[in-house]
């Protein structure tokens, strides 16, 4: 299956941005979903954004305005871009796809931690 490997996370203040990436080892042309996820200390891992294959997206209430996921199939990569930025938002934030919108089987990366300071 795909490889993936995130990149971009880091340490920033409240209002700050970030962009996260998603590298694949292989391509993610046709990919029913290309997801993020995050999971803060004591809480439970919830899905952030997708992108779909015909490019619907869908986010968190908790994110909806202020993140945007975008796909680059040429550099097999998809990205996170944050924007005004919350304490709140700090988690480990990890990529996950389903080539095949089956809802199980699909790959995850190891993640990248995101702190966001108050």
């Amino acid at each position: 299956q795909v490889q993936l490997v995130e990149s971009g996370g880091g340490l920033v203040e409240a209002g700050g941005s970030l962009r996260l990436a998603c590298a694949a080892s292989g391509s993610i042309f046709g990919f029913k979903a290309l997801e993020w996820y995050r999971q803060a200390p004591g809480e439970q891992r919830e899905l952030v954004a997708r992108i779909t294959s015909d490019d619907l997206t869908k986010y968190s209430d908790s994110v909806k305005g202020r993140f945007t996921i975008s796909r680059d199939n040429a550099k097999n990569t998809y990205y996170l871009q944050m924007d005004n930025l919350k304490h709140e938002d700090t988690a480990v934030y990890t990529c996950h796809v389903d080539p095949y919108g089956l809802g199980f089987g699909g790959s995850w990366g190891q993640g990248t931690q995101v702190t966001v300071s108050s």
